[in-house]
């Protein structure tokens, strides 16, 4: 069976894939890898599969608050696929912005429970207001299907 004519023997190196295979050219590269759950991996990719399931080896992972960061080293460390939402290749030269600040575990974790207050007093300040103007908080029989 041969190619059809639009897809010829030619075209094929141009063809971009969206696929795991795009990661064969990741491989023994810095990557910065983000999780479903918000957690951003720094790591030298070392292995993946067609599933996305990836080895990173020398693993950092950064915590991030506003312009304060930590990492924190985690070795080696394998990602099951389904839980990645990005991978990027990260420039070399341009890996340490100026624009962050490192700072002690303590600090940022400190950044992280202040900026978990300002959200939580936002939403409370968000449901007084709903209930102001008469909608309900819990969920009532009626709304229910």
């Amino acid at each position: 069976m041969s190619l059809p004519q639009a897809l010829d023997a030619s075209a094929l190196p141009s063809i971009i894939f969206t696929t795991a295979a795009q990661l064969v050219d990741c491989v023994d590269k810095r990557l910065l890898v983000i999780l479903r759950d918000g957690r951003k991996l720094i790591g030298i990719l070392r292995s993946f599969d067609q599933y996305a399931n990836l080895v990173l080896q020398d693993t950092v992972e950064r915590i991030v608050v506003d312009s304060l960061y930590n990492d924190q080293p985690r070795g080696v460390y394998i990602i099951r696929g389904e839980n990645v939402v990005l991978v990027g290749q990260i420039d070399p030269e341009k890996e340490s912005s100026p624009s962050m600040t490192e700072v002690s575990l303590d600090e940022i974790y400190a950044a992280q429970q202040k900026e978990s207050d300002e959200r939580k007093r936002k939403e409370e300040v968000k449901t007084g207001k709903l209930i102001d103007l008469g909608f309900s908080i819990e969920p009532q029989v009626e709304d229910l299907y």
